[in-house]
């Protein structure tokens, strides 16, 4: 299959899942209505326009954008680290999310008070979420400036990733039952934590560090004969590795804040992508993932809607389901 024809295929699947995500949920609407909500033809305070435009829609989007992101965070992870197994949860950023969601949750009951009044539990946990991902990639940061090699680095970011769990463990030891409730249900993952009135910022934290990432395309292509070589290059390799430590951090960061821990689809994504295009150049596969990643993102989105009104499961009982598969192949591909 050629390259455009993989392009082709990809864009016409995130058509029709787009199309899907729209009709499928645990209220029945026909095209018609949707269409009618879409085109802005309908009442804006009937029920087909309320759950279009405030439930359905945003969740779409959010899944297209964090599918995006987080697949093309595993690429780069998988080149940087020279390892098919790496992805975005690989340098502790996730754990750091984590880590300041856990605060929230189950050190300050969810609430804080402000000069206003209190500020709500879903905001907060949004706040202190991406501030602990924001320090550990500036641990990070520091540690990559410091440290020679990859691997040392990646040493470092599974020694946060410990430590963090410790804190996390303390912390849910002694918190409250609700507390601890609370905490698991944001860390089984979700993508309606974003609204349609918030989609701009998200996609704007989304997008800039994705561009700037799409951007190093041919450092990256260097990388990938090794340091050495990249230097020969003329490739600053310090620098670039420590500027995509930060990029991919930034987009972990906001995936995770918003949506809660996200699994497998960095770490699957990429290799789908390099099976469907067979080349290792970033300029083709720095796109192709990006798209690749948001069908797969809002595949499980569409999956975690049960058919009528049994509600939803969460994203950490189907991305497993779609990522493992692919990681056992490649496992078993690369045995010899």
């Amino acid at each position: 299959m050629s390259h455009k024809s993989s392009f082709f295929l990809t864009h016409l699947l995130l058509l029709l899942l787009v199309v899907a995500n729209l009709l499928w949920g645990s209220v029945h609407l026909d095209v018609a209505e949707v269409g009618r909500v879409v085109c802005g033809q309908a009442d804006p305070q009937s029920t087909a326009a309320f759950i279009v435009l405030q439930s359905r829609l945003p969740q779409l989007l959010t899944a297209l954008l964090s599918g995006a992101a987080l697949s093309v965070c595993g690429l780069v992870m998988q080149t940087l680290f020279a390892n098919p197994l790496a992805d975005p949860s690989l340098l502790g950023v996730n754990s750091g999310a984590s880590l300041g969601a856990a605060v929230v949750m189950l050190a300050l009951g969810g609430t804080v008070r402000v000069a206003d009044g209190m500020l709500g539990s879903t905001m907060l946990t949004i706040v202190g979420a991406f501030v602990g991902a924001a320090m550990v990639i500036l641990l990070l940061v520091v540690a990559s400036s410091m440290l020679r090699g990859t691997l040392a680095l990646l040493v470092a970011g599974v020694m946060f990733s410990f430590a963090i769990s410790a804190v996390i463990s303390l912390l849910s030891f002694y918190a409250t039952a609700d507390g601890v409730r609370s905490f698991v249900v944001w860390g089984m993952g979700d993508f309606s934590g974003v609204t349609l009135t918030q989609m701009p910022l998200y996609a704007l934290l989304v997008l800039l560090p994705g561009v700037a990432v799409g951007v190093m395309a041919r450092p990256l292509n260097a990388l990938l004969l090794g340091p050495d070589y990249a230097t020969n290059l003329g490739i600053r390799v310090k620098r670039v590795r420590t500027l995509l430590l930060l990029l991919t951090g930034l987009l972990t960061a906001t995936v995770t804040a918003l949506c809660g821990p996200v699994s497998f689809i960095g770490l699957a994504v990429p290799h789908l992508a390099r099976l469907f295009l067979r080349t290792a150049d970033h300029r083709l596969l720095l796109p192709f993932s990006a798209v690749l990643g948001a069908n797969v993102a809002m595949l499980a989105l569409l999956l975690s809607h049960l058919p009528g009104e049994r509600g939803t499961i969460p994203l950490a009982a189907i991305t497993p389901l779609i990522g493992v598969p692919v990681v056992l192949y490649i496992l078993l591909r690369n045995r010899h």
